[in-house]
């Protein structure tokens, strides 16, 4: 009999567990919109300085006459400054 109440009384505590944290899940739906958010954020973070990076270079390469490919050295530049300033962003919201 003692056995019987065990079992059922631990199986009682594993469905009050689970329906616990289901229910923390449901009042902080952050976790969903919260990746999706840093995901385009850290997209954005890092295509904007690419692109005036290439843009920058380009022009460059287009008004002065240089045996350098400046729109590939504005590429990387702009990539490795989109590289840390998207670190930055998900460091500072991983913190909050």
């Amino acid at each position: 009999m003692n056995r019987h109440l065990f079992f059922k009384h631990s199986f009682h505590q594993q469905v009050t567990k689970k329906a616990q944290r289901k229910l923390k899940a449901q009042e902080n739906p952050k976790n969903v919109w919260f990746g999706f958010r840093m995901f385009g954020m850290v997209g954005w973070s890092v295509i904007t300085p690419t692109l005036i990076g290439i843009v920058i270079g380009r022009w460059i390469d287009n008004n002065f006459s240089n045996s350098y490919s400046w729109t590939l050295m504005f590429l990387l530049i702009g990539l490795v400054l989109g590289c840390f300033n998207a670190w930055y962003w998900v460091v500072k919201e991983s913190k909050q």
